[in-house]
């Protein structure tokens, strides 16, 4: 996979963090700190798209009908005898 090279500018706050999770061994570097961070965001971001989605795709689906919950409970227990 090719790299770019990027140049970020860090508050002093920002900079001991990731000094911080290093000196723990939670990496090696600063670059595995970040490339975790962009991993995370993107499975994040992955998360809530699929939920978004979801959500849009129960929105369209139709009214709402009621729910009976005993009525539920009763035939999930007939099911799994």
């Amino acid at each position: 996979m090719a790299t770019v090279r990027k140049t970020i500018t860090l508050t002093a706050q920002q900079d001991a963090w990731v000094k911080s999770q290093i000196d723990k061994g939670a990496f090696t570097n600063d670059s595995e700190v970040f490339h975790d961070l962009i991993r995370r965001e993107q499975e994040r971001t992955a998360e809530i798209e699929s939920i978004r989605a979801a959500l849009i795709e129960a929105e369209q689906s139709g009214e709402a009908r009621p729910f009976d919950p005993e009525a539920f409970k009763r035939r999930m227990q007939l099911a799994y005898r």
